[in-house]
């Protein structure tokens, strides 16, 4: 494994009812708090009255940031970053997914800095300081809660691009499997989806001596495998809601990925497409990530070899490394389909007509990837092959 060290300085509460435990950690950092949600749906399932009944009890100020978009967008970080400065918010309370939490990262760094907050984003200023936040999750799908990552669309000029810093860690995460039971049965499955294309990002890598690594990250992977189906068929089970909202944390807080890179190109394809089409970003990812591997799978076919007899318990009897991987990719393709997930653009209407489009926005800052390095004409074929 290469050299690395290990940073994360998230307080992750966990289980039932603890959301009272915002009366405990919010004083810590003031009483002017921006609440930060998304379309409403914490105001159908309580959560809304619950959260601001408690901010009531701390005598808390509060001023809300509502209405993030499922791709958050800069024109709303910036609404919340100019909130922040005119009203001089102390705490920022990210209640949602991943989306409300991304948003909220960038409107805590953008509400510390004296340009605009898209310059974060696109990498051409740093976030060196922000203000604190917390969050209350509401969905097992991205990690956010417990990572130092973001992703902002601008829609006006179809980018979105990923970002992050240190000084964007959530002060605390509160999660409470409870709050996932109102969550749609798409959104629950794209959640599910999103987790493993993560193990997966982090699982395709160039380092050697990994064992531990390599396991943490199957058992992650067929954690999910064998719970999603239980869970889509109770979507109230608490103990099934529990397992899927611990994996979302744990396969992207940093612990899956030590000791070595993973590779990340999927994403900044699936990044490119959504920017375009604004699809739902683990819809995207179901899609492009069978065809990713496919497309790279002689690269390293002892490593898709492993996924596919580790996870899907493909038999290696007799056969080459390629032709065993390749059948654990097509395990993963129909696993995801019997969940309910997309299998080709088109599920999404999506043709060939702007595949130039997308192959240029993946490759704004040239050829990526880490287990591989992808160029234009990869882009373009991974692209077609998704059709």
């Amino acid at each position: 494994m290469n050299s690395f060290a290990y940073y994360n300085p998230t307080k992750l509460i966990f289980g039932k009812n603890e959301v009272e435990k915002l009366k405990e950690e919010i004083p810590q950092y003031g009483k002017k708090v921006l609440l930060v949600y998304g379309g409403g749906s914490i105001k159908r399932n309580g959560l809304y009255d619950q959260v601001t009944g408690l901010l009531k009890e701390i005598n808390a100020e509060v001023h809300e940031l509502a209405g993030v978009e499922p791709n958050p967008r800069i024109s709303t970080v910036r609404k919340g970053v100019e909130i922040c400065k005119n009203e001089g918010i102390e705490f920022i309370l990210a209640v949602g997914g991943g989306s409300v939490i991304d948003c909220t990262k960038a409107v805590a760094a953008g509400a510390k800095y004296d340009g605009d907050a898209w310059d974060l984003v696109i990498k051409k200023a740093f976030a060196e300081e922000a203000l604190p936040f917390g969050t209350v999750l509401t969905l097992a799908a991205t990690g956010s809660e417990m990572n130092s990552g973001s992703v902002i669309t601008n829609w006006e000029t179809h980018e979105k691009y990923g970002w992050g810093s240190p000084a964007v860690f959530p002060k605390f995460s509160i999660l409470d499997p409870q709050n996932t039971f109102t969550v749609p049965r798409d959104q629950t499955i794209y959640g599910m989806v999103d987790m493993m294309s993560h193990v997966f990002e982090q699982y395709f890598n160039n380092a050697s001596n990994t064992p531990l690594q390599d396991r943490l990250c199957e058992s992650t992977l067929k954690t999910v495998i064998e719970t999603a189906p239980q869970l889509l068929e109770n979507l109230e089970s608490y103990e099934h809601r529990e397992t899927i909202l611990y994996s979302g944390t744990i396969a992207l807080n940093g612990m899956l990925q030590m000791g070595y890179r993973g590779d990340w190109a999927t994403h900044n394809i699936e990044h490119a497409v959504s920017a375009v089409y604004d699809i739902p970003h683990a819809g995207g990812l179901a899609i492009l990530f069978p065809n990713w591997m496919r497309h790279n799978i002689d690269v390293n076919p002892a490593r898709f070899a492993q996924m596919a007899v580790r996870v899907f318990e493909v038999d290696p009897a007799g056969r080459t490394e390629k032709e065993v991987g390749l059948e654990g990719i097509d395990k993963l393709s129909e696993f995801w389909s019997s969940l309910g997930a997309p299998s080709r653009l088109a599920d999404y209407e999506i043709n060939d007509e702007n595949i130039d489009v997308m192959a240029d926005k993946a490759m704004a800052n040239g050829e990526f990837g880490n287990f591989t390095s992808l160029n234009h004409d990869d882009v373009k074929a991974i692209l077609k092959a998704s059709l």
